[in-house]
């Protein structure tokens, strides 16, 4: 697992009258402060990757549709600097997921259903200074495969 990310599974309370989950609870103080809560809709087979930050830290959760989503270390400091992970993440995959800066991230819809993701930021996005660098789905460096294979 890479360095400093965090994976939290969640548990869905659901009754008659629909479900209760709690999504992130920050007892470990990973966020410095908060500072923005967005949500995106994504069409199935779309990927959109990678952009990694240097200032900020994200909270990731898929409250509906499916996604694959990809990590890949790229801090020269940390002990997994150059691994790659992936998680399978929303409707029937319940975790969310702490992502540190430096950290470059993205996910690719699966299924028939869009997903939608919804984040949290500890700093809000500024188009002054953005934080956000991106990088291609294809890049030799991270050298990762979009290919799902189902097991």
């Amino acid at each position: 697992m890479i360095e400093g990310v965090k994976v939290k599974k969640l548990i869905k309370f659901a009754d008659d009258r629909g479900y209760f989950m709690e999504v992130w609870r920050d007892d470990d103080f990973l966020l410095e402060k908060f500072g923005q809560l967005s949500a995106s809709l994504t069409y199935p087979g779309v990927i959109k990757a990678f952009h990694y930050h240097k200032k900020q830290d994200d909270i990731w959760f898929f409250p509906a549709g499916n996604a694959q989503v990809v990590l890949h270390d790229l801090r020269d400091e940390s002990p997994t600097k150059g691994k790659t992970d992936v998680y399978y993440m929303g409707e029937n995959h319940l975790i969310s997921l702490f992502i540190p800066r430096g950290v470059a991230h993205g996910y690719r819809v699966l299924g028939q259903q869009p997903a939608v993701i919804t984040y949290l930021t500890n700093n809000s996005y500024d188009p002054k200074d953005p934080d956000e660098y991106r990088i291609s789905y294809d890049d030799k460096t991270i050298n990762f495969k979009w290919d799902t294979v189902f097991k």
